[in-house]
């Protein structure tokens, strides 16, 4: 436990990051630049180089067959697959809905005169699922749902080689026309300047990890990104009404997707400081996924007493 000011706000530390759990933007920008070079250089055999380095994948062939497709539909559960589809189609709908709003608009500002627009699918989207360490099946409906909704000819997912089985169903169940078992840069590269097995996308999107992010920063320009995402964090401010089970809980289902995410909690109570302290400990204990969120939680996790609520809520601002 630590007192501390932090520009001119008074604030306890009842744990503090354990150390800067930052990356090496030079280091990755660097390893990125090599990455994509080779792949424009070299396609499919710069892809299986990387792919044997980086995901120590020996796979035959990037694309996934109609039998493994099958073979991931089969392995996912019924209740999980019941869940992925009822998502699906709440995307599909509320996707249909917004596309309905984008409508052509022509008008004759004067005589002979016409000014407006159309709006139009691509048409090839390469949509990149992280799945390294654990399923995300929101990844492959958030974006290739809204893409075949847009009427993209063809929507491209990749994901990495050794993702579990239920991305590659969720990719199918998603409705991606190709799916290809490619990670990291490599995988950017491969959509964005197209390989012997891999075809060139108009536009690249989906989240993943920092040398994904900065692979998408490398190629906008070349072809369209969605945005550059940044790391996972979330931060819960809380009271002495807040309920320290559930916090706990929150930030360590965020804390579980990536070692570098960063959690906290602020509060003005220092008895739920310490009852979410020993409650994200207890939590570790049981987690499947502790490796990874405890890796977060020493490394990057804080929790802090504010002194009053308006400290609660600059402190807040400050991190923001």
């Amino acid at each position: 436990m630590t007192a501390r000011a932090h520009r001119n706000l008074s604030l306890v530390a009842m744990k503090s990051p354990g150390r800067a759990a930052a990356v090496d933007d030079a280091s990755v920008e660097a390893v990125v630049r090599e990455v994509l070079a080779a792949v424009r250089d070299r396609g499919d055999a710069a892809v299986a180089e990387y792919a044997a380095k980086f995901d120590k994948s020996q796979r035959d062939g990037f694309e996934v067959s109609q039998a493994e497709r099958a073979a991931a539909l089969e392995e996912l559960d019924p209740q999980t697959r019941e869940d992925t589809e009822f998502a699906i189609d709440n995307v599909r709908r509320f996707a249909e809905a917004q596309r309905a709003t984008l409508q052509p608009l022509e008008v004759e500002v004067m005589p002979g005169v016409h000014l407006g627009h159309r709006v139009i699918p691509v048409e090839r989207v390469g949509c990149y699922v992280p799945g390294g360490r654990y399923p995300l099946l929101s990844a492959p409906i958030m974006t290739i749902v809204p893409a075949k909704v847009a009427g993209v000819d063809e929507v491209v997912a990749a994901l990495p080689p050794n993702a579990h089985p239920a991305m590659v169903a969720g990719c199918h169940l998603s409705g991606a026309d190709r799916i290809f078992r490619i990670g990291g840069a490599q995988a950017i590269a491969a959509m964005a300047f197209g390989t012997e097995s891999v075809p060139r996308v108009d536009k690249i999107v989906g989240p993943g990890n920092a040398f994904v992010n900065e692979a998408k920063r490398q190629v906008f320009g070349a072809v369209g990104i969605d945005q550059l995402a940044g790391p996972s964090e979330i931060y819960v401010l809380a009271d002495e009404t807040g309920d320290a089970e559930m916090i706990a809980t929150d930030l360590l289902a965020q804390a579980e997707h990536d070692p570098r995410t960063r959690v906290g909690l602020i509060t003005t109570s220092r008895a739920l400081a310490e009852a979410t302290l020993a409650e994200v400990e207890r939590q570790l204990g049981d987690l499947p996924t502790a490796a990874t969120a405890g890796q977060a939680w020493r490394d990057s996790g804080e929790i802090v007493v504010a002194a009053d609520e308006a400290t609660m809520i600059a402190y807040s601002e400050e991190i923001a």
